[in-house]
């Protein structure tokens, strides 16, 4: 089959396009991603997935960056802590955005089916991708393909770093920016309260007489 390949990012591509063109099927891997702040780091992960993809022959198509859209769309959804439905339900107006994108351009260019690297990750909420890429897909009259790749991320983690492809540190937004950033310092600080007490707790040595 001729394949749109929503993708994510670079090291989210390695297993499915792998398994995908050892099927024999045609890739063409579309790159979708207005969620991801700042430009700067929206740049840095285009760049990334643009070196992979050359090396592996591989066609990228860069979707236009449009952050305006998704902040009218995904980002003025309430936000709250990550356990709570509403942050589910911002990340699935995200997915939806960036699908509907995907499922267009593989609808107006002869694509037989449309699949996405989203579900990879273990962090993201993959049944939502799920009925999100089916829905794009069905709206648009191609044939969605899902592919559960959440037991090959650490082979996608392993595999990236052999490649020296840049790893980013949050999922995209400035939501999971600011998430992130908390949880390390979070991860610091208890690091550093470890330190401080094992250096508190070693008997000092008896002062010579």
């Amino acid at each position: 089959m001729k394949i749109l390949l929503h993708a994510c990012c670079g090291p989210c591509s390695i297993e499915p396009v792998s398994g995908l063109l050892s099927a024999g099927h045609d890739i063409t891997i579309f790159f979708s991603n207005s969620n991801i702040h700042p430009e700067t780091e929206y740049n840095l992960r285009l760049r990334t997935l643009l070196a992979w993809a050359q090396s592996r022959a591989i066609p990228v198509v860069a979707d236009v960056y449009d952050p305006a859209e998704w902040w009218e769309r995904a980002g003025k959804v309430q936000k709250r802590c990550p356990g709570d439905p509403t942050h589910e339900q911002r990340c699935r107006v995200c997915y939806r955005m960036r699908l509907q994108h995907a499922a267009k351009y593989a609808r107006d260019h002869g694509f037989d089916a449309l699949s996405t690297t989203l579900a990879v990750s273990p962090y993201q909420f993959t049944e939502v991708i799920h009925q999100e890429l089916v829905q794009a897909a069905q709206q648009a009259n191609v044939t969605p393909l899902f592919i559960d790749c959440r037991p090959l991320y650490p082979d996608s983690v392993r595999d990236s770093k052999a490649f020296g492809m840049y790893r980013q540190k949050y999922c995209g937004c400035a939501y999971s920016k600011a998430e992130a950033e908390a949880q390390r310092k979070e991860i610091e600080a208890e690091r550093t309260a470890k330190e401080l007490q094992r250096a508190h707790s070693i008997p000092r040595a008896k002062e010579l007489i």
